[in-house]
C-alpha cells in the first residue's frame, strides 16, 4: 500500500502543533501524578518527598527514546519498515 502525501499544505505545521500540545499535556499529567505520589508517600512516612534516583531517570530516558522511535516508525511506509 503506497502512501500519498497529505492534501493539506500545512500538514507539517499542524503535526508540530499537535505534537507540542500533546507533549505538554502528557508532561503536565506526568508531573501532577509524580508530585501527588511523592506527597502521599512523604505524608505516610513522615518525611520529605524522595528524589528520583539516577537509575530511575536513565530508565525513564530510555523508555522515552523507545517511544520516540515507535512514533518515527509510524511515519514510514510499509516497505521501509
Amino acid at each position: 500500500m503506497s502512501q500519498q502525501p497529505p492534501n493539506n499544505p500545512n500538514w507539517k505545521s499542524q503535526t508540530f502543533m499537535y505534537g507540542g500540545v500533546i507533549g505538554a499535556l502528557f508532561g503536565i499529567v506526568a508531573a501532577y501524578l509524580y508530585t501527588r505520589a511523592a506527597e502521599d508517600d512523604a505524608q505516610r512516612n513522615g518525611g520529605k518527598p524522595n528524589r528520583a534516583s539516577t537509575g530511575e531517570l536513565i530508565g525513564l530516558g530510555l523508555a522515552a527514546l523507545a517511544m520516540i522511535r515507535q512514533i518515527t516508525e509510524m511515519g514510514k511506509s510499509d516497505k521501509k519498515r
